[in-house]
């Protein structure tokens, strides 16, 4: 006897997924004398042919399945056809009642109840419960003996959890990620709303995803590309460059470098995004403009080792330890390992692979106060006796808080003047960073070479940003995989339109009021 799952609960107690009692028709082919008339009434009510259930209705056995957890209306018009060898028992069906909200982040169950994806799955002991089991007396030909002996043992419902999405905001969120993708002519859009004084996910949207309730066969839709997906982040890992190197006490805001628009590290020629004659640019500029020559004139102050220990201090190129299956750690190599230009590739968010997860909880670290802490998807098991178990919770701190308060007002300088200005939103003060990549196609060959491996056509255009800048509440991070070439490409274009709606729909949702003026 199967066991009830637990529900699955938004933060505010919206069932998302719960357990429904359905009905399964099996038959006793011996029970029943005209297989072919039987499976021709059958047939159009099940969606079988014929010819497959008149097959099933020969066997010589007692017990074959007719169908599977049926709704009450399918199986009641069964019922009224009164069909010998037909018998129906009560089991229990996964219904997702929001259809494709979230569906990333819960999963699936599979026909027999068991967990196959997302938090169904990583939850699977929670969630299962124990089967009970009933024995009953049979005569040799199936039937059940009235007076023969009869055990019961009940299943144990499983345990209900109740995840850190806000159901509001997730819709929200999975509604601009379609209309990103389809503005922007896209392959995939992510994006993902952080707390960022608890680092409970609020929402974890891709476009395109599914219907738990009808999952069909394209695999690719099921992963939580946001946890399992690694990109290499470019211009906004510049925050981590810069950050450190205020941090160590390299360079401040007010710091100026004479910036080309050009600069040859060792065997490498690295470019500014727009030509440019030599200029003093401040840190702060150089953030805003988000120039790469001018990071890597930061980096050469910061040098490889401690850059790659604030790479590895935001958690990049380890797991982030989310209570989801299937995440990945992405790749920092040792600084040990770098080449000579490796270290200017790697200060402007190139040779490092991460998850948009990972890149959006660095910059919930800066609106923390410098704190980086473990990213949570589920909020609470619920308990036998109504009590719930909190899951633990890692931190670590990355900046000092008066580096994180140096680091925002950066970040609302790209968003006031610099390269995310369409990230604005109304009301609220905010800040972030464009990131405009090019993908790595392991595939694809580069011109002069016999080696697979070049850098594509295709970008990954991102802005990350979080709000209020004066008391950060949220990180908010959206990623454009593959915009058409025809199309808005950057980051600063296609991904902080829909920051900026997100943002303001987020805070609103959460009552912040707006920036007093």
């Amino acid at each position: 006897l199967e066991a009830d799952r637990g529900t699955i609960f938004d933060r505010d107690g919206r069932e998302l997924a719960l357990t429904i009692e359905a009905t399964t028709i099996y038959a006793n082919p011996r029970e029943i004398s005209d297989p072919g008339l039987t499976a021709a009434a059958l047939s159009g009510l099940l969606g079988r042919p014929v010819g497959e259930l008149q097959a099933d209705f020969e066997k010589d056995t007692s017990f074959v399945h007719v169908a599977r957890k049926l709704l009450r209306d399918e199986a009641d018009a069964i019922r009224e056809l009164d069909l010998d060898g037909l018998h129906f028992i009560a089991e229990p069906k996964r219904v997702y009642p929001s259809g494709d909200l979230a569906a990333q982040v819960l999963g699936f169950v599979g026909t027999d109840n068991g967990g196959l994806e997302g938090v169904e799955q990583m939850y699977e002991d929670v969630l299962a419960g124990e089967p009970g089991q009933l024995v009953f007396e049979r005569s040799g030909r199936g039937r059940v003996i009235p007076q023969g002996e009869y055990e019961v043992r009940e299943a144990v419902r499983g345990q209900d959890i109740e995840l850190t999405i806000d159901g509001e905001l997730q819709f929200f969120a999975q509604q601009e990620a379609v209309a990103t993708m389809e503005e922007t002519g896209a392959k995939a859009v992510h994006i993902v709303v952080l707390d960022v004084t608890t680092f409970e996910v609020l929402a974890m949207a891709s476009a395109p995803t599914f219907d738990p309730n009808h999952i069909g066969s394209d695999a690719d839709l099921f992963r939580n590309r946001v946890v399992t997906d690694t990109f290499e982040p470019g211009s906004t890992q510049k925050l981590i460059t810069v950050a450190a190197a205020i941090e160590e006490g390299i360079v401040t805001p007010e710091t100026t470098f004479e910036v080309p628009d050009s600069i040859e590290v060792f065997d490498r020629e690295y470019f500014d995004f727009t030509e440019h004659e030599t200029q003093d640019m401040t840190v702060a500029d150089i953030v805003a403009g988000s120039s790469n020559v001018g990071t890597i004139l930061v980096w050469q102050e910061l040098g490889d080792p401690l850059l790659y220990r604030y790479l590895q201090g935001f958690g990049l190129g380890t797991y982030s330890g989310i209570d989801f299956p299937g995440e990945v750690p992405g790749l920092v190599r040792p600084a040990e390992e770098w080449c000579e230009s490796c270290g200017a590739s790697t200060s402007i968010g190139y040779r490092v692979a991460v998850t948009p997860l990972q890149m959006t909880s660095v910059f919930a670290t800066v609106g923390n106060d410098g704190v980086w802490m473990q990213p949570q998807v589920v909020d609470a098991i619920i308990e036998e006796d109504g009590e719930s178990a909190q899951p633990n919770q890692q931190n670590q701190r990355v900046l000092s808080v008066e580096t994180a308060e140096v680091m925002r007002t950066l970040l609302t300088g790209v968003v006031e003047t610099g390269t995310g200005q369409l990230a604005q939103v109304p009301g609220y003060s905010v800040g972030g960073k464009t990131g405009t990549t090019e993908k790595f196609e392991p595939d694809l060959t580069c011109p002069g070479t016999t080696v697979p491996g070049c850098y594509g056509d295709d970008v990954v255009a991102s802005f990350i940003g979080i709000g209020p800048s004066d008391d950060p509440r949220l990180a908010i991070g959206v990623f454009v995989d593959s915009p058409r070439a025809d199309k808005k490409r950057t980051g600063g274009v296609a991904a902080a339109p829909a920051f900026s709606r997100v943002m303001r729909f987020a805070l609103h949702q959460l009552g912040v009021p707006p920036d007093a003026r």
